[in-house]
């Protein structure tokens, strides 16, 4: 999947929020002591090593605040930063620019965050045919961001909505079980009954019921909470077409015991609910700075 920033108006709306919830009221500090006419320049600056996400929702931030201001890019998404780097700088009204600096470095932390913690399990697997992958486990409102930061690090995005592909979990089994109808006849219905195109998925927690949706002619089986060594034994039991998931409190330390086992994709839930942010700073240069 593309690892491209949606440029549409779902980001737009998320970075009015943004706005809204910091400068609706104003910015009763800087308007009290920044002179209007007062301009500069400022620079963003990692606070930690990571990898860089985001940098054009921080344009675009700064953009909204005052269109005036000029934005000078100097990393690209999926660069890797250290403490120090200069990621870009930002010249004009120096009240704009600190209108905008909060908002602008939490979208940048917070995405740069999921891509760093991303970028350390698609390492901890290299050498394994396996791909890394998100769940839906984001931040209200902030799925598309978040799964961008993903790609950025070296995932991939399972699905973005409900309406993304069949997902048989757990619950929809107890559900349709209750009413006497089988794992198996479950999965019939679902391929039967599924649009064209989307993949029919089905969550399991033994290889019972693997090889029964295995019967029914699921696409992919997701292995939740399962030992590697049971993941292994099941994928060597089940047809080649149907792909493995491997999900369930996986972590940096387990993910390679997963790889091992011979799974197609491993979802993490963490990369996107559990991220640590990436620290930055913005900082004005004093010698910019002039009526």
């Amino acid at each position: 999947m593309a690892k491209n920033l949606p440029l549409n108006k779902e980001i737009d709306n998320i970075i009015d929020l943004a706005l809204a919830e910091d400068v609706n009221q104003g910015d009763v500090t800087s308007e009290t002591l920044i002179q209007p006419g007062l301009r500069g320049r400022a620079s963003i600056l990692a606070r930690a090593e990571g990898v860089l996400a985001g940098i054009e929702v921080v344009r675009r931030v700064f953009l909204k605040i005052d269109p005036s201001l000029k934005f000078e890019r100097l990393l690209e998404d999926e660069a890797r930063v250290r403490p120090g780097d200069r990621v870009a700088n930002v010249f004009g009204r120096v009240i704009s620019i600190l209108k905008g600096e909060r908002a602008a470095l939490n979208f940048l932390s917070r995405l740069s965050g999921i891509a760093t913690d991303t970028a350390r399990f698609v390492a901890e697997v290299e050498g394994y045919r396996v791909k890394i992958s998100d769940t839906r486990k984001t931040t209200p409102g902030l799925r598309q961001l978040e799964k961008y930061a993903v790609r950025v690090g070296g995932g991939e995005n399972h699905r973005f909505h409900l309406g993304d592909g069949v997902l048989i979990k757990d619950n929809h089994i107890t559900a349709l079980r209750a009413l006497g109808i089988s794992l198996k006849d479950i999965v019939v219905k679902a391929k039967q009954d599924v649009p064209q195109g989307l993949t029919v998925e089905v969550e399991v927690s033994r290889a019972s019921e693997a090889l029964e949706a295995a019967e029914g002619g699921a696409d992919i089986i997701m292995l939740d909470n399962i030992s590697p060594d049971e993941m292994r034994r099941i994928r060597s039991l089940l047809p080649s077409r149907i792909r493995i998931e491997a999900s369930g409190g996986i972590t940096l330390e387990s993910v390679r015991a997963a790889a091992w086992a011979g799974v197609d994709i491993i979802s993490v839930g963490a990369l996107t609910h559990s991220a640590k942010a990436l620290d930055f700073s913005l900082e004005f240069e004093p010698k910019t700075i002039k009526i």
